[in-house]
């Protein structure tokens, strides 16, 4: 094993799937469909939300910074793992390796604040219908959108300034991109003070956004039932409860792979449960938050030129 920590002629070998041959095949089918369905989705809630005038809303401004969130987001670690997956290479230089996880931690740590953003969206919305408009005025969207991306890009930094000043020994990456738990695995000296820094800046970016949430959706489900109309009651509580799946799927698994020591950290499974963080909820994320919605579908059909004229 060679000790190094910031030498730009270094490479990593990403193991990837590679210790399931069977399963690589299937596994860049299935992620390719994902990935594809990926671009489109978010792409389309991009293009939508710019061309029809019923979109331009605040539950929409923020839904397309989630959309363009995901598209980089995947694009930062999917690319890669087809490649991987397709065996043409499966090495990784150090510097690249540097840039990828800075990206992937900037962005996965800004669709973290985003998403509390969009939750206290919904809550004012919901809780709040009368003042609505004043609260989430456009300023405060703009800024809110903006604290989230440089909120995500401090927090990257951080952590990847950190790392980079570990010494690491070995160059076999036990993951199929450039993730933070495998560099400390790696790591030829004790990390114990890194890990603390770290574990601050991580609960800073994935606890408060998500106690948040859980805060805006329990106001929200508590309104809800004060509904009289059982048909709304149902209504609400699927569109929520949809909203929620995404949201659990997206912390659960986020929360499982950063907020555990690295001594417990399984790379096996680290692997697995990454795929949901990476691939699945950027797939879902355009589903789930405009399949009910009406104001999509006629935007759909009026982008294609199926509309008619009482919308």
């Amino acid at each position: 094993m060679g000790t190094f920590n910031s030498s730009s002629d270094q490479t990593f070998f990403l193991v990837g799937f590679s210790d399931w041959p069977h399963l690589e095949l299937v596994f860049f089918v299935i992620i390719s469909i994902c990935y594809s369905l990926t671009l489109l989705g978010n792409t389309s809630i991009i293009a939508l939300s710019r061309l029809d005038i019923r979109l331009q809303t605040p539950m929409y401004f923020f839904l397309s910074h989630l959309s363009l969130l995901d598209l980089c987001y995947t694009t930062s670690t999917v690319p890669q793992l087809l490649i991987n997956l397709h065996g043409l290479d499966r090495t990784i230089s150090y510097g690249r390796c540097v840039a990828q996880l800075l990206i992937f931690l900037a962005l996965a740590s800004t669709e973290c604040v985003l998403l509390g953003v969009m939750a206290f969206d919904r809550y004012a919305a919901v809780c709040r219908p009368l003042h609505y408009t004043t609260i989430m005025h456009p300023q405060l969207c703009q800024a809110l959108a903006i604290s989230s991306w440089v909120g995500g890009l401090v927090n990257s930094l951080i952590q990847t300034g950190l790392m980079m000043a570990m010494p690491l020994c070995g160059h076999r990456l036990n993951h199929f991109f450039c993730e933070m738990p495998i560099f400390l695995k790696l790591a030829c000296e004790e990390t114990k003070g890194t890990e603390a820094k770290m574990f601050v800046a991580r609960t800073i970016i994935l606890v408060f956004p998500a106690t948040l949430i859980l805060g805006s959706y329990a106001h929200i489900a508590r309104a809800v039932l004060k509904v009289k109309s059982k048909a709304g009651r149902r209504k609400a509580f699927g569109t929520c409860g949809s909203h929620m799946l995404v949201v659990s799927l997206f912390y659960g698994s986020a929360i499982y792979t950063y907020l555990q020591p690295t001594h417990t950290y399984s790379e096996s499974e680290g692997k697995f449960v990454a795929l949901f963080y990476t691939i699945i909820t950027p797939m879902l994320n355009p589903l789930i938050y405009t399949l009910r919605n009406k104001d999509v579908k006629g935007a759909l059909w009026k982008v294609l030129g199926k509309g008619t004229d009482s919308g």
